[in-house]
């Protein structure tokens, strides 16, 4: 290590020597670098950036869903076929955000959150112009290939820029989606339903300002790619035992199980709550799709309230709790009067919606240093579970009916059970996770 001072000869002048700016200085107190300090700190700034982007991005994106009544009208769709158009967008998202995360794991890319927006764009803009099924389904692809780009980066971003407070990070960048995922039904209500399917494209508008946003964060992900290295905390530096293998992989089927139930029912509620609702109450599809932004507005809420409480009082709780915890209210739910369907409902996207981030970190934490692929494979799975759930429910009530699905989906949250089987990561011994 160079000195601070160097000792001269009487009467000549000491030169004080500092390191280049481009060498990292060590803080004597903390035994960190200027870069390692720097990566402690929560970014703020970036969080909310990628939060915001997220809500453009997921607003875009619940606009398909949202004009599914209209779709079905204009084109004579049937609920087979409604499915299918998620089940497309879904698994353009799915199959390729893994292989998206892996890739920059190893090689980053500052700037590929613009260009996955870039795909979204012109998918919006295809639905505008679309003058028949295979349009639909191919502008439905092109906004699930910009998705498929998107969150595993977003989230890598989250990661980094959260300074050690993980569930935080990620439930801030989570709630700028379900908002997003909100405003979609409440935005075409008030803009697409009066207007018709041609003024999807104004949404474009919207599009180009998270590109900017996106271009922005860009600048500062290839400012701050040593935090890659550093880690975003220095605990996550420390040494620590790790699990076995078999003990990972039987975690990761656990939570994968619990994704399933979770992300199955939301696509009931996301695809088919309204028609539920206009079969069941005869609401009007404005009415329905107020009902709906209630819902995901909800969602919202319970996201941020996930992430807070699992870095306060540990995720496997969390995941206990919103899992499980939703049950009773999910099995009530087919039961309830339009009142009581109001209540329910809300309860249930704030209980339900407060476990993804706290699955997420959970997993990442299991396989540290493949941030970019757990993210990846989670949100892959997330958008899969909810584009064959959208799929076979889709064709469920076409053998059955709408009443009948959501008397079958409120099970689901049974599945949280399986929590038991979760390893506690708070013990010291199990924090460090396996390489792979």
């Amino acid at each position: 290590m160079v000195p601070e001072t160097a000792v001269s000869p009487p009467g000549q002048r000491t030169n004080r020597v500092t390191p280049p700016e481009s060498m990292p200085t060590q803080n004597e107190a903390t035994g960190l670098t200027s870069s390692e300090n720097s990566a402690e700190k929560t970014v703020f700034a970036i969080l909310i950036a990628i939060s915001v982007s997220h809500l453009l991005n997921d607003t875009i994106q619940s606009l398909i869903p949202a004009i599914y009544p209209i779709l079905k009208n204009s084109f004579h769709l049937s609920f087979t076929q409604i499915g299918l158009i998620t089940l497309t967008f879904q698994l353009t998202a799915s199959l390729l955000q893994p292989f998206v995360g892996l890739y920059t794991d190893h090689r980053p890319k500052p700037y590929s959150l613009a260009i996955g927006m870039g795909f979204t764009l012109v998918g919006l803009l295809v639905l505008s112009r679309a003058g028949n099924f295979p349009m639909i389904l191919c502008s439905a692809a092109l906004v699930g290939m910009g998705s498929s780009v998107f969150h595993p980066e977003a989230s890598r971003l989250a990661r980094m820029a959260s300074g050690g407070r993980h569930g935080f990070a990620q439930s801030i960048f989570q709630v700028g989606g379900n908002a997003g995922t909100s405003l979609g039904p409440l935005l075409a209500a008030l803009i697409i339903v009066p207007r018709g399917q041609q003024s999807v494209g104004w949404f474009s508008v919207v599009a180009l300002v998270a590109i900017i946003v996106l271009l922005n964060v860009g600048h500062w992900y290839k400012r701050n790619l040593f935090r890659l290295k550093a880690g975003a905390h220095p605990k996550d530096r420390e040494g620590r035992p790790v699990m076995a293998r078999k003990r990972i992989a039987w975690a990761l089927a656990v939570l994968i199980a619990l994704m399933f139930s979770k992300f199955f029912y939301l696509s009931s509620m996301t695809n088919y709550f309204t028609f539920y609702l206009i079969g069941k109450f005869h609401l009007s599809v404005q009415e329905a799709q107020m009902q709906l932004f209630l819902f995901l507005f909800s969602v919202a809420a319970g996201t941020i309230i996930g992430g807070h409480l699992g870095d306060r009082f540990g995720r496997k709780y969390v995941i206990w709790g919103s899992i499980l915890g939703v049950a009773p209210f999910t099995l009530l739910l087919p039961y309830a009067s339009l009142f009581w369907t109001g209540v329910l409902t809300v309860v249930i996207g704030v209980i339900l919606a407060s476990a993804f981030s706290a699955i997420l970190v959970y997993a990442q934490e299991l396989v540290p240093g493949k941030v970019g692929m757990i993210s990846g494979l989670f949100f892959g799975f997330a958008f899969g579970m909810a584009g064959i759930g959208s799929a076979a429910l889709g064709r469920l009530a076409d053998l059955t009916s709408i009443n009948f699905v959501f008397l079958v989906c409120s099970f689901l949250p049974l599945i949280g059970l399986l929590t038991a089987f979760l390893p506690d990561l708070s013990r010291r011994g199990e924090r460090g996770g396996v390489s792979m």
